[in-house]
């Protein structure tokens, strides 16, 4: 198969590179040529920011194209320079586009949120960003399959949010600040599951719309897992999250959060069904296997590192403190 991956240096895209090499494809990435692209396939660099003119040299017919972008001018030059020369267009998507994220079980049937509004900023307004892009292949003709993971994870994963828990509980076995969340669920895909499924369906030309979840696993059971992962002994300091919130910690992602706590109105995002991704092929190792691979890589790039998501050392030991007042 000659398969061009739009991205493909940077997880899940370079996970896609790198599958789709160990099944002997002939695998381009377009990218700008910041990182290197797995061995064995090609890079053909370029900015997509330059719209059509990005895609000048991509001669030919491709079996498949992957495109993970968020912008939908990106994918609409991508479509438009590519015009009648691909057999099969995966587009990555997001469980974002759902307008209810409180309700647990909902499948792709779900009502999505409007599009991006034309020249509103598509990294602020994520959801609607990737409806728009989802839009655009509303008149494809070829064979097409939109595919909305929820939280992706595993090794290498730049936003360091799944890694945090698992390396929070190896770093030390101090008390260590959860927030207390009852019953909700956790949902995360590993990046490497993703990407072989994602080259299956390439593979395959299925079209269709697809939730691609990982198992539902309880935020309690999960908190556990990783603790024995990681030869966790501590004590547990549960903090309510109007408290958490009041004292400037984030829910979810990003700087002075923790991760994959979700407010009580977004419990649906890491509770979806996933059927029909299920039924079209997609296969899900156990999560505590997940775990096993993210703690091993984040020692490798160090427990004590500045992090993109999650409380620093220092921070946590100065809530904890404030918390037992």
């Amino acid at each position: 198969m000659r398969l061009l991956i739009l991205g493909g240096t940077v997880f899940l895209s370079r996970n896609i590179a790198r599958a789709a090499v160990a099944r002997g494809h002939q695998v381009t990435a377009l990218a700008r040529g910041s990182r290197p692209v797995p061995a064995g396939a090609m890079l053909h660099v370029a900015d997509r920011d330059q719209g059509v003119t990005a895609f000048a040299g991509l001669t030919g017919e491709w079996d498949a194209v992957i495109d993970v972008a968020r912008d939908p001018v990106q994918v609409g030059a991508a479509r438009q320079a590519l015009s009648g020369r691909v057999a099969h267009w995966t587009f990555v998507s997001t469980l974002s586009v759902y307008a209810d994220q409180a309700v647990a079980g909902q499948d792709e049937s779900a009502e999505l949120l409007p599009g991006l509004a034309e020249g509103a900023d598509a990294a602020a307004e994520y959801g609607a960003a990737k409806v728009a892009c989802e839009q655009l292949f509303g008149s494809a003709t070829e064979p097409f399959a939109i595919v909305r993971p929820g939280l992706i994870c595993g090794p290498g994963d730049p936003s360091d949010r799944y890694g945090y828990w698992p390396a929070r509980f190896a770093r030390d076995n101090g008390p260590a600040l959860l927030p207390d969340l009852g019953a909700m669920a956790t949902q995360v895909i590993d990046a490497r599951d993703l990407a072989l499924w994602l080259v299956e369906l390439a593979e395959s030309g299925t079209g269709g719309v697809f939730d691609a979840c990982g198992p539902t696993v309880p935020w309690r059971t999960l908190i556990g897992a990783a603790m024995e992962v990681a030869g966790y002994s501590g004590r547990l300091r549960l903090a309510d999250p109007a408290w958490l919130s009041a004292h400037g910690v984030s829910p979810w992602a990003g700087p002075e959060s923790l991760p994959l706590w979700l407010p009580e109105d977004a419990f649906g995002l890491m509770a979806r069904r996933g059927a029909a991704a299920r039924a079209a092929g997609l296969r899900l190792r156990p999560f505590d296997q997940t775990l096993e691979s993210v703690l091993a890589d984040e020692k490798s790039r160090g427990l004590g590192r500045e992090r993109r998501a999650g409380l620093g050392q220092a921070r946590e030991a100065e809530l904890l403190a404030l918390l037992a007042g």
